[in-house]
């Protein structure tokens, strides 16, 4: 099997490691179901790669593991990566594996528009403990995982908790957003369990209202922090969407309002934008509700353009809006 490994020279320690597969993501230019588009453009895809992107934009020295396919698809994938400046040294690229790929419909109501994925078989896919490097993954600071990985295959599932419990064993920090795909997962039961395992073993747990909700049989945002909270985690922050985020820490509870936007264009990927303003001012030191409002921003700023990560300001721009 040939194989690959990119790589960029790391200059400092990394602030943030997380794993996950990227995709090639091909956006409709127009309107009306996918079948009927007969041109796209392309973007990248990803719920891990869009936090690691959002990072980086923000000064951050993230790094990302993962594999690709050596095809055109997995070259557009790393050069871009590469281009936000985050660390692909743990990258393997495979020539017998191939790169997944998404199409996105488009929408002009500000609901959710049309995903289609195509990642069955996927380089990876067949990711395990094997990609962990536990020296570069501890020599990080913090650990961000989701949902997506894990429900990817049995091996990545592997990973996930293995790449948690050294981070944990370290002394690191973890953040999880759950970020359910239920097409990922055997039976919505297994999910369950899975999802509720892995935000377990994590300080900072992100669901949504709905994700909670499903999650652990709890309706009400209170509630639904306090079953993560008993559970382990030491923050949890249940997003709401345009009414923003309840969030219960060591310091609190509170609720943060969300940020009015003129027009909704795409909402995929906000929750990660959200996750990349809470990490981020964590990170800095910076209070909880800081935090929850800087994710409630970023949040925002994602869903009014086309794209999953376009959205994400760089440092100027979150400086210029106060944050």
């Amino acid at each position: 099997m040939h194989t690959e490994t990119a790589s960029i020279e790391v200059k400092e320690p990394l602030d943030v490691v997380t794993f996950g597969e990227a995709m090639l993501l091909l956006v409709a230019d127009q309107l009306g179901p996918l079948e009927a588009v007969m041109t796209f453009h392309k973007r990248t895809a990803g719920a891990e790669t869009n936090v690691a992107i959002g990072l980086s934009r923000l000064g951050l020295r993230v790094g990302w593991a993962s594999r690709l396919g050596t095809d055109s698809m997995g070259r557009y994938l790393l050069a871009a990566m590469k281009a936000e400046g985050i660390d692909c040294s743990h990258v393997v690229c495979i020539a017998a594996q191939k790169t997944g790929f998404q199409f996105k419909g488009r929408v002009d109501n500000g609901g959710d528009p049309t995903v289609e994925s195509h990642r069955s078989g996927s380089a990876s896919s067949h990711m395990g403990e094997a990609d962990i490097d536990q020296d570069w993954l501890v020599s990080a600071r913090h650990l961000h995982a989701t949902g997506v990985f894990a429900g990817v295959s049995n091996s990545t599932l592997v990973a996930a908790i293995k790449s948690m419990d050294l981070m944990r064993l370290a002394g690191r920090s973890i953040s999880f957003d759950p970020n359910l795909r239920p097409t990922l997962w055997r039976t919505p039961e297994h999910m369950r369990a899975s999802i509720n395992d892995l935000a377990s073993r994590a300080d900072w747990v992100l669901p949504g209202l709905d994700e909670g909700r499903f999650l652990t049989g709890l309706n009400s945002p209170q509630d639904i922090a306090t079953f993560y909270r008993q559970a382990g985690a030491a923050l949890v922050v249940v997003k709401l969407g345009s009414d923003g985020a309840y969030f219960d820490g060591p310091s609190g509870q509170g609720f943060v309002p969300g940020f009015a936007v003129d027009s909704v264009v795409d909402t995929v990927g906000a929750g990660d934008g959200f996750a990349v303003g809470v990490i981020s001012a964590l990170l800095e030191g910076l209070s909880v509700p800081q935090a929850v409002k800087r994710g409630a921003y970023i949040g925002a700023c994602a869903v009014q353009v086309l794209g999953d990560s376009e959205g994400l300001p760089h440092r100027e721009q979150l400086t210029r809006a106060g944050f």
